[in-house]
C-alpha cells in the first residue's frame, strides 16, 4: 500500500465528465476511505491537476470530452515523475468504462498501474473492492481529513485572563 508522505491525506484524482457519478464516487471515497477527492470533468484540467500536486490514486473515464482516458493516462505516466521530486511512478489508476470500451483497455492491461476498471454506472462494492488495497478504510476513532480547526484534547485549559 501506498503510504502518505510529509503527513499530507491520500488524495485521489477523480476525471469523469459526468456530474452525478463524479459526485457519487467522491462521496463513496470520502465516507468509506480516509482520502481527499479532487475531481473535474475534462482530460486537460486533470493534467493540470496530476502535475501540479501529488496523488495516490487516479480515477480516469476512458471517454472524456477533449482528451480520452487512456491517452491522459499516458500524459500522466510520462511527466509525473518529472515534475514530482523522489516519485520515480505514477500513481495507480482505475478505469472508467462504457461497454464500448473494451477492445481500448486490452492494450492497457499489461500496465502495472493499472488496478482494474469500474464499469457504467459505477457500483459502490466494486469501487471499494479496487480501493481496499490502495486506499485505507475510514475508522471511526479517527477525525475528519476535512476538518479546519483541530480539537484540542479535553485535558487541556487555558487560565481564565482578566
Amino acid at each position: 500500500m501506498i503510504t502518505p508522505t510529509d503527513n499530507l491525506p491520500f488524495r485521489v484524482l477523480l476525471a469523469e465528465e459526468s456530474l452525478p457519478y463524479r459526485r457519487v464516487i467522491r462521496e463513496a471515497l470520502i465516507s468509506f476511505r480516509q482520502c481527499e477527492v479532487d475531481d473535474c470533468q475534462s482530460g486537460e484540467r486533470a493534467f493540470e491537476m496530476a502535475v501540479s500536486r501529488p496523488y495516490h490514486l487516479l480515477i480516469l473515464a476512458v471517454s472524456l470530452p477533449d482528451l480520452g482516458g487512456l491517452m491522459l493516462d499516458r500524459l500522466i505516466a510520462r511527466s509525473y515523475p518529472l515534475v514530482h521530486r523522489g516519485i520515480h511512478t505514477a500513481p495507480p489508476v482505475i478505469f472508467m468504462m462504457r461497454s464500448g470500451d473494451a477492445g481500448e483497455i486490452d492494450a492497457m492491461k499489461r500496465d502495472v498501474r493499472l488496478r482494474g476498471c469500474l464499469s457504467y454506472p459505477p457500483k459502490l462494492d466494486a469501487l471499494l473492492a479496487l480501493t481496499s488495497g490502495l486506499l485505507p478504510e475510514k475508522r471511526p476513532d479517527l477525525p475528519e481529513l476535512s476538518q479546519s480547526h483541530p480539537q484540542l484534547p479535553k485535558h487541556l485549559s487555558f487560565p481564565n485572563v482578566p
